[in-house]
Order: C-alpha cells, then structure tokens, then sequence
C-alpha cells in the first residue's frame, strides 16, 4: 500500500499527493487472490534501468502509477515515460498519480526522452503524460516534439503514444497525429455508468470521439484503448463498450484488473477470475479487434513491443 503523503527529499511531509482524497473517509481492501501476485523487483538490469531513467531526470509511469508489471518490464530495459511533468490536473479516482497544479513545461525533456530510449536501446518505446488541462494545446506539441526528438535519435524505434483526452484542446488531436507516432492509444479506463465516479473530468463519449477522429485523419495508425475491471461494473455494460470500441475502428483493447492504490482511493468491488478474463478476450475477438489483451496484470504498455509486431502481423494477414 503506497503513502498519501508526497515526502521531501529530508523526509518530511511536504503536502497530500491526493489533496482532494484527504479528507474522504477509508474504503476497505479486498486481499488480493493468488493469481494477482508479482515478483519484487531486484535484477541488475532493472537498477541499471532505474538509474539511466534517474540520470536523465525523467518520470515513468512505471513508478508513478505503481504498475504491479514493473519488475518484469524493468529487468528488460522497458520503461513507459510519462511525460510533461508528475503532477495531474485531473482527480481520477483510480489514479495515483499526484494531483495538482504542475510546473511549467521542460524544453529539454523531448531531448532527455530520446536520449534514454536510444541508451535503454528500445526497439519499441510508450510515450504517456499526465493531463494538462492548464495548457492551451494540452500538452500535444510536446508530445509531437517528443516523437520528433525519438525519431531523430534512434530511426529504428517504433513509438507508441498514450494520450490524455484534449477535451476542450481545439486542434491537439492532430498535431499529434501529423507527428505521426505508430500506435495511437487513449483508454476509456472504465465503462460508460461509472465516468462520472471514476473519471469525473472526462467525457466517455468525447475519449470514444478522439478515438475515432484518429482513424479519420490516417487511418493507417493503429488505434488502442483499454479498461479496467473490479470497479462494479456489469458485464454487459463492458460487452457495450467493446462495441463501441469497435464502433470507432479501435484496433487493439486491453483489459486488466483495477488494482487500489490507497485506502482513499475507488475501492475494488471485486477480483475478475483468469477465467472471467479469458471470455472477455474471446468475446471481444469475435467483435472484430485487430488484437486482444486480457489478463488480471495487462496494462496499457505491457508487452507493447510484442503486441505492436502482431499488430503488424495480423494486418498483414488481413490483406
């Protein structure tokens, strides 16, 4: 279970990382089963990933959003980095990244991104960000100016982009596009009836739109977007979504378990069984995706390098 507290570098309390969790009363914590458990980290390689990602002062989503894949990911040089700082202007409740307001935008970041994909010697890297809806574009030419840089370093690696939803950022949408990332992914997170308590500042429909809107402008990108489950959502609800999902040309979906960081935090309703993950990725194939992840550990970046080669496959075969 991960503090509430952000901590200053003598370890003393400097401020809630969840301001506007604070004050909510404890949910309960559900034991995880068997099935959810991991490794601890520890593998040379890992530290040697944690230290080119530490030496270049750069923010991975890895760490921020305490992916239970890290250990796995790091001990093979995959890093997701979150860019545009590690501070959210949204208040998702699943979320733990910090909330508030952020600093202002690091010109050199693009660079320092690129240089550790190149030294981390990534075939395939994911490129994600806090929101940043104090930023008039929402933060879509750094983004740009990030897959530029990537692209100038290292020709050879394939990029993937995982979006904020640029609601209300006239424009955003396709100055990253035009930048041409390989893989566009933005995840709806959750079903349709649980946005306004689980993502009260996004719009299901608007995320289903940007989704769409991708496919309009190249419809050569591949499109991804991905839920969680144990949130109280119903079955059919989910079977909807992949429907609209599909609906939006989506080609990729990934589904996985809704781990709780805190006790302030969206508490688990339930554990989803491998079994239960195994019919949602039989059904959600049936409905036409391109590919299907899911499991109780998918996240939106794991194993993304070996899911963009079997995108790339499986359009292939479509031909």
């Amino acid at each position: 279970m991960v503090t509430v507290y952000d901590k200053t570098a003598a370890g003393t309390v400097a401020r809630p990382r969840h301001p506007e969790k604070a004050a909510r009363a404890d949910t309960p914590l559900l034991k995880k089963p068997d099935w959810i458990r991991v490794r601890m980290p520890g593998s040379p390689v890992y530290a040697e990933t944690r230290e080119i990602v530490k030496t270049h002062g750069l923010v991975t989503v890895c760490e921020e959003a305490r992916c239970p894949n890290i250990g796995e990911c790091w001990s093979q040089k995959h890093a997701t980095m979150m860019i545009m700082g590690d501070t959210c202007t949204r208040a998702c409740a699943f979320c733990n990244v910090a909330t508030g307001m952020p600093k202002p935008l690091d010109a050199d970041e693009p660079r320092r991104v690129a240089d550790a994909v190149a030294k981390l010697g990534l075939k395939h890297v994911v490129i994600t960000s806090v929101d940043r809806d104090d930023l008039a574009d929402g933060g879509a030419q750094h983004f740009a100016d990030t897959i530029t840089a990537i692209r100038r370093a290292t020709p050879q690696t394939t990029i993937e982009v995982l979006t904020p939803d640029f609601l209300r950022k006239e424009g955003a949408l396709e100055i990253v596009v035009a930048a041409k990332p390989d893989v566009f992914n933005h995840n709806l997170e959750t079903v349709a009836g649980l946005y306004l308590k689980i993502r009260p500042g996004a719009r299901y429909f608007h995320s289903l739109r940007l989704l769409q809107r991708v496919k309009e402008l190249d419809s050569t990108m591949f499109t991804k977007s991905g839920i969680m489950v144990g949130l109280g959502e119903e079955r059919d609800e989910v079977l909807q979504l992949m429907d609209d999902l599909r609906s939006a040309a989506v080609d990729f979906m990934t589904i996985g378990q809704y781990l709780q960081p805190t006790r302030k935090h969206a508490e688990i309703k339930s554990f989803v069984t491998p079994a239960e993950f195994e019919s949602y990725a039989r059904i959600a194939r049936t409905k036409g995706f391109m590919l299907v992840s899911a499991t109780p550990l998918t996240r939106s970046s794991h194993h993304a390098g070996e899911d963009f080669a079997k995108l790339q496959a499986a359009r292939q075969a479509m031909r």
